[in-house]
Formats: C-alpha cells, sequence, structure tokens
C-alpha cells in the first residue's frame, strides 16, 4: 500500500519513482507531504472548476466533469514548477506568490457567489427591474407605433366599406340599356317620263332599345375587403397581446442571460455594502492564499535531501561523462 501511495505521489508531483525507493524516509515523507498538499489544492480546484463549467458555461454532467478535470491538471503542472524546482530562485517563488494571489481571489468569488447564491438572486431582483425599465419604454413605442398604423388602415377600409354599402344600400341594383341595330328593307316605285313604273328596295336601319336592372358590381368589393378587414384585426389583436406580455417576456430574456460579470458586479455590492459578506470573502481568499502558498513555503524551508544529492551526483557524472567524450573527439581529430 506504501509503494502504491509513493507511485501516486511520483506521479503527481513528477518525481523519480526508481531513484526514491533507493532513498531514504525522509525523501519519501517530502514527496508525501507534497502529495497531501497537492491533493488538498486539486479536489478544492476541481470542484470550483466544475461548478464554474456548470453555472457559467451551462455543460452538461460530462463538460462539467472535463472542466473539472482540466483545471486540475492546470494546477498540478502549476505546483510542479516549485516541488521541482532544484535550486532556490526568488522569482519563481514571487511569480508563484503573484499565480496564488489571482487564483485565490478568483476562487474565492466563485465560493461566494455559491454561498450567497440567494442573496445574490434577491439583489438580481432589483437590478433587474432597472434593466426592464431602461428597455422597456423602447420596446413599448415600437409596438404601440406598430398597432397605431394598424388602427389607421384598418379605419380606413372601415370606411371605405361603408362607402360601399351606403352605395349599395342606394342602388341594389342599377339599369342597363342594350341597343340593338336591324336593317329593314324598304320598296319604293317611281313613275319615269314615259310612265313606265320603276321599284327600288333599299334598306333603312332601325336601333332597338333594351332595359334591364342587374346587381350592383360593388358587391363583389365586400367579401375581399371583409377578408382584409379581419386579417388586419387580428394582427392589431397580437400585437395588444404582445404588448400585454412584453414585460415579463423582457425579464425572461434578461434573466436567461445573467452571466459571470453580472453577478460579479452583485457580488461587489454586497461586499461593499456589508461587513459580514466581506468578512466572509475575506476568510475564504485567506484559506485559499495559503493552501496556493503551502507547497511554496514548505519548499522554502526545506533543506536539500538524499534524493537531491542523487539528482545532483547523476547531474556531476553525466557531465564528467561528456567532458571525456569531448576530450577523446579532440584527440582523435588531432
Amino acid at each position: 500500500m506504501e509503494n502504491w501511495w509513493l507511485k501516486v505521489g511520483c506521479f503527481l508531483t513528477g518525481y523519480n519513482y526508481n531513484i526514491l525507493d533507493a532513498s531514504s524516509e525522509i525523501s519519501a515523507k517530502a514527496v508525501k507531504r507534497y502529495t497531501s498538499a497537492l491533493l488538498i489544492v486539486c479536489i478544492l480546484w476541481s470542484f470550483i472548476g466544475y461548478v464554474f463549467t456548470q453555472r457559467y458555461l451551462k455543460a452538461n454532467f460530462f463538460g462539467c466533469a472535463f472542466g473539472s478535470i482540466i483545471l486540475c491538471v492546470i494546477i498540478i503542472q502549476i505546483e510542479r514548477q516549485i516541488i521541482l524546482a532544484v535550486h532556490k530562485n526568488w522569482k519563481l517563488y514571487a511569480f508563484r506568490a503573484l499565480i496564488a494571489i489571482t487564483m485565490a481571489i478568483i476562487g474565492s468569488v466563485i465560493i461566494d457567489q455559491i454561498i450567497f447564491k440567494e442573496d445574490i438572486e434577491q439583489k438580481q431582483i432589483f437590478l433587474l427591474d432597472a434593466k426592464v425599465n431602461s428597455v422597456l419604454p423602447a420596446k413599448e413605442k415600437e409596438i404601440r407605433s406598430q398597432a397605431n398604423q394598424l388602427d389607421s388602415i384598418i379605419t380606413k377600409k372601415e370606411q371605405d366599406r361603408k362607402i360601399i354599402v351606403d352605395d349599395i344600400s342606394l342602388h341594389p341594383t342599377i339599369k342597363t340599356v342594350t341597343s340593338q341595330s336591324n336593317a329593314v328593307p324598304i320598296q319604293t316605285t317611281t313613275t319615269d317620263s314615259l310612265k313606265a313604273l320603276t321599284t327600288k328596295t333599299s334598306l333603312v336601319r332601325t336601333n332597338s332599345f333594351t332595359i334591364s336592372s342587374i346587381q350592383n358590381p360593388k358587391m363583389a368589393l365586400l367579401n375581399p375587403l371583409d377578408i382584409q378587414i379581419s386579417g388586419l384585426r387580428n394582427q392589431k389583436a397580437r400585437k395588444d397581446s404582445a404588448l400585454i406580455a412584453l414585460r415579463p417576456k423582457i425579464e425572461k430574456e434578461i434573466s436567461s442571460r445573467i452571466g459571470f460579470l453580472d453577478e460579479l458586479q452583485v457580488m461587489y455590492k454586497l461586499i461593499s455594502e456589508s461587513g459580514v459578506a466581506l468578512a466572509v470573502w475575506l476568510l475564504w481568499f485567506l484559506f485559499l492564499l495559503c493552501i496556493e502558498l503551502f507547497i511554496m513555503v514548505s519548499k522554502m524551508g526545506e533543506e536539500p535531501n538524499d534524493y537531491d544529492a542523487t539528482i545532483f551526483h547523476q547531474m556531476d557524472l553525466q557531465k564528467k561523462k561528456l567532458n571525456i567524450l569531448s576530450i577523446g573527439m579532440q584527440s582523435k581529430s588531432t
């Protein structure tokens, strides 16, 4: 079991298990200590990564698990920069401290957003009303303008319909006159100077007129006009319904698009207005900062052990081999 735990620790910290297995218990305890601290940091940041992915990226379980694993891997790689440092470098420690402060701020903000979830939602109600009131007038004006245009069109169509109905009431039928031309033959007899009779036939055209009554043709305009008016009234009813449902619709749209920055602003107001909220945030910040700096502080106060001595010894041997090889190659070239 102990060897298994050491193998896990070597896998996380980057230590060489073969070298560690041949080293003293002091080196093994150092790896165990780093492993425990690294697991604490990984578990905490895995939780933060899971919640952040679920809350703000709207991912499913597998997406949240993937985000948690990615953040855990990043943490391990950052901590390895300190754990595997052979020489003490103040620039590396200063940079790690800067990363620790940044991550502590981010982590404390995300955790406080979970803790103060109910308070944030209460604050968001007031902010939601303010946002809705800023957006609602322009939307209402646009819909009312469209509804007024429809009213004007409907009124004009109804006036046209009334004119047609009045005309049909006065003139339900109209008279039409049709004329017909007929050619009538007429014979004329004339006597010339020799007392001879001459008969001549000529065609005379006569016109006949017929008066009939038909239905007023304007009645055919009523049905299409009624269909147009009905369609316009339906559009007007939809605009009225949209006007009534406008505020709930805007509230739903705004509330469904609340993101990390919106909640961050609410958190800032909550912390700035409440001393208790500020104290809770500071406690989480200090807790995360101490966890982030735990491995670095432990590394800074640690003396080189036999594992480090073995590594330095291997490095010296490798340098000597390289020097011997370079000397041999120079002698062959001469």
